[in-house]
């Protein structure tokens, strides 16, 4: 019985590692966010804290039927039905191989002394926190001084950093469509906005053939975008739209305008564009736009544009979908030609450019229109989407979660614009329903709360030649 306890503690023991680990890479490997910002908070109770309350206050043969036959049982089901489970990176592999030789060695010493003590869970946990901290600590200065290493080697590089509330990964895509035909370009792979990832990238995939390297800089907090440029050191950078995008961590819309702007703090900066949005003055190296910009047409088909380049009106046509695509387009125009592409160039890219995943990304499957916009989270964008969408003539379905870590004014537009537009609406998730469902006809509403099953779910409320646009994609932790 007693290795039986052992293996039921160890078992324990990594469980709970399992579960703070998740948690962490969901936000980034903040403990602080992971207490402080999870919406899920029940799931704490249920899969952290209350397994330790019991395990201190049960009788042993209590606890191993509650452990073995209620709560390992539901914790398995749990990982089986997140829509974002955790990803075994080195980084995980790592706290987890830590955990377990910690949580062996206090084992060993307790079957010693012949005796168990409280800190028999906490112990191990915390200690293997603080050493993978520490670790991790270690590498990243270890990276990032390979990084710096790495590009002072390329002495004819030159950087372009992008950020923004909106539009950041879809500016970087469609410059990289355009430049790549002329220049040796490379970018940072899908929506990679952080410090670390950006030090893996070029530690990992920029050669010394590159000419020009795109990245993009998101941010949580004052000063990440800061440490980026200051890394990186770009000679041209962007601001897209700015927004209250992040609110709940910036407060105000000032604080998120200020740390956008850190990136204008390039010591190499030639030239910066900026979107209307920043009230920056007027300076020599920076770019205002879109004010040189007239949409002229937006629908099913794309986009049909016009932008004043260097004193001259020229139209352009895009196969996207979206009018605010034409404002991230303006800056991709406008930098492109700052880099030496003539228009003409520029207007065959972008006429044949491709739209990004899961941004307004149009198809057609069963006889059914489908708008994958899941990949949008903010509240232009989604009445942009919406507005596309209200020009189709047949039945229009919507599914959404509505906007995330937004206002509850921002909800309850985009519900009653929702209302006006779909005939029929799915909404998935908890987090915003009763503002959602305060705004749009119940009797056309339906709560899906386990995303799993939503292909049934579609099955059973579409018809063919519905309509059919997905608006934002929250993952099941939120």
């Amino acid at each position: 019985m007693e290795y039986f306890n052992i293996f039921t503690h160890i078992i324990l023991i990594m469980s709970l590692g399992w579960y703070l680990i998740t948690n962490l890479q969901w936000y980034n490997y903040s403990l602080e966010r992971v207490i402080s910002k999870h919406h899920k908070w029940q799931w704490h109770i249920t899969y952290f804290l209350l397994p330790i309350v019991l395990f201190y206050i049960l009788d042993n043969i209590y606890f191993l039927l509650y452990f073995y036959l209620l709560y390992l049982t539901s914790f398995v089901f749990w990982n089986m039905k997140l829509t974002k489970s955790l990803v075994l990176t080195s980084r995980v592999k790592r706290f987890l191989a830590i955990l377990l030789f910690i949580t062996f060695a206090f084992e060993i010493l307790f079957l010693s002394l012949e005796e168990y003590n409280i800190s028999i869970i906490f112990a191990p946990l915390l200690l293997a926190y603080a050493v993978s901290s520490i670790l991790e600590n270690m590498f990243f200065i270890s990276f990032k001084h390979n990084a710096k290493v790495k590009l002072k080697t390329f002495t004819k590089l030159q950087t372009i950093l992008i950020t923004g509330s909106y539009g950041k990964t879809s500016i970087k895509n469609y410059l990289y469509q355009v430049l790549k035909n002329k220049y040796n370009v490379h970018k940072t792979p899908r929506s990679v906005n952080t410090i670390t990832g950006i030090l893996v990238d070029v530690n990992t995939n920029l050669n010394n053939k590159t000419q020009i390297y795109i990245a993009e800089a998101g941010a949580r907090q004052k000063g990440d975008i800061k440490e980026i440029t200051m890394f990186l050191k770009p000679t041209y950078c962007i601001i897209g739209s700015v927004g209250e995008q992040h609110i709940e961590y910036f407060k105000t819309l000032d604080n998120i305008i200020h740390t956008k702007m850190e990136i204008l703090q390039s010591p190499s900066m030639i030239k910066g564009f900026v979107h209307n949005s920043v009230p920056i003055k007027e300076y020599d190296k920076i770019v205002k736009f879109p004010n040189n910009l007239n949409v002229t047409m937006s629908n099913l088909d794309g986009l049909w544009f016009t932008v004043i380049v260097n004193g001259k009106d020229e139209d352009f046509y895009a196969p996207v979908l979206g009018s605010f695509n034409a404002i991230n387009l303006t800056a991709v125009i406008l930098l492109a030609y700052e880099l030496g592409i003539s228009i003409e160039e520029i207007r065959n890219s972008i006429k044949n450019i491709k739209s990004i995943a899961h941004r307004l990304e149009l198809s057609k499957a069963n006889d059914k229109i489908i708008i994958d916009d899941s990949f949008n989270g903010n509240l232009e964008g989604m009445l942009e989407a919406i507005k596309i969408c209200s020009s189709y003539e047949g039945r229009k379905v919507i599914i959404t979660p509505g906007l995330v870590e937004s206002t509850s004014d921002a909800n309850a537009l985009l519900a009653q614009s929702i209302n006006e537009n779909f005939d029929y609406v799915i909404l998935t998730g908890t987090l915003n329903i009763s503002v959602l469902k305060e705004y749009i006809d119940e009797t056309k509403t339906f709560i899906l709360k386990d995303k799993n099953k939503l292909e049934e779910t579609l099955i059973d409320y579409t018809k063919k030649k519905d309509l059919i646009l997905f608006a934002n994609d929250a993952p099941n932790f939120i």
